[in-house]
């Protein structure tokens, strides 16, 4: 989402949550990966074959076929790209802007954004109003940076549909009004963005004052949340357990926090471990407080600092040595963070820009990522 403040453009610029470069692999695999033929690919890539060039560069990105490489991920995406191809372009802008596989160089990107959406790619177009938003790699024109995005909108872009409203929200670049945000998330919603559907759902959730329609937040979140979203995921899950009735299921409200917990969501771990807790489990508790602890740093450390000292006075020591042994072993595997989190067998295209919201109840800065669309 976006702030005045500069440092806060920063956290809402694309940023090191690419999927590769993390590890951050989503639970799906590419339309091609479990028939791929990798020497093929390269001998018809070796031949400039530009469909071949960038199908190779996916392979690499997912790890289908190939080990990860995101190095040479970014060289068949930049072959791709010097050919002519709009969506590699699209794609060596985004590595360039996140240092994935290449040097980092916002120059660079800018100028593989312009290519691409010159051609008409109408994620390229979101992502060079990104750069004009932030005046990185090209002097700031926030003003431009809203044209391109409202022009994506008219192409059916429900990406820019949510950045329009994030402005309005906030008030950057433009007049504040959140009634026209929320038209703008509504917008978004029509257009399947995931993330205006959580934006809306926050918002139905009595966020600022506004008029709350918790039957309406939980559809919202729970489109989001079904789009593998994984902040409505952990939002819909407090929903429905805090309100049981909203859930379609008893399992539901366990299920999604479980699944947010697992994607790196610190504070749907924490919403875990008070139902152990409260459901006079100690030693899963424990778990998963020391789960959030290391998921979240100083800041989830802070609020589970006296579940942890409470719990470890009714465990005994081995207990305790055990469940923490258990939470540093998964997060050593699992070190990272997902803003989503897609079903096996989705097809995985090309990266896009997307805004990431906060993972509470709060419209603040987020980031954008790499991610497959929806």
């Amino acid at each position: 989402m976006i702030h005045a403040s500069r440092n806060q453009q920063l956290r809402f610029a694309i940023c090191l949550t690419l999927l590769a470069t993390a590890g951050l692999l989503l639970a799906g695999r590419t339309s091609f990966a479990a028939d791929a033929d990798i020497p093929h690919l390269e001998a018809a890539a070796e031949r400039g074959n530009l469909s071949q060039e960038v199908q190779l560069a996916s392979a690499y990105v997912k790890g289908n076929g190939v080990a990860q490489d995101m190095t040479r991920a970014a060289y068949w995406f930049q072959k791709a790209a010097e050919g002519g191809d709009p969506a590699a372009q699209n794609e060596i802008g985004f590595l360039y802007m996140t240092g994935s596989g290449v040097p980092a160089d916002s120059t660079q990107a800018f100028h593989w954004y312009q290519l691409s959406a010159a051609s008409g790619l109408v994620q390229a177009k979101v992502n060079l109003a990104l750069l004009y938003f932030w005046g990185d790699g090209v002097r700031q024109d926030i003003p431009l940076a809203a044209q391109l995005f409202q022009d994506a909108v008219s192409k059916g872009d429900g990406t820019a549909a949510t950045y329009l409203g994030n402005m309005y929200y906030f008030g950057h670049g433009v007049v504040q009004d959140k009634a026209t945000a929320e038209k703008w998330f509504v917008t978004g919603v029509k257009m399947h963005d995931p993330i205006a559907a959580f934006n809306l759902g926050l918002l139905n959730s009595g966020k600022d004052d506004h008029a709350r329609d918790l039957p309406k937040a939980a559809r919202l979140l729970r489109r989001s949340a079904s789009a593998g979203f994984v902040p409505a995921m952990y939002s819909l899950g407090v929903l429905a357990e805090r309100h049981p009735e909203l859930a379609q299921s008893s399992q539901e409200a366990g299920t999604l926090l479980t699944a947010a917990a697992r994607a790196g969501s610190w504070k749907a771990s924490v919403a875990l471990g008070m139902l152990a807790r409260d459901s006079a489990n100690p030693v899963e508790a424990y778990y998963h407080f020391q789960v959030a602890a290391l998921q979240g740093g100083d800041e989830a450390k802070a609020l589970v600092a006296n579940d942890l000292r409470k719990l470890s006075a009714s465990l005994t020591a081995q207990q305790v040595a055990m469940q923490i042994a258990a939470a540093s072993g998964w997060f050593a595997e699992h070190p990272s963070a997902l803003a989503f989190v897609y079903k096996d067998g989705e097809g995985w295209k090309q990266f896009l820009a997307s805004p990431l919201t906060a993972e509470d109840h709060n419209l603040r800065a987020g980031r954008a990522l790499s991610l497959p669309p929806a």
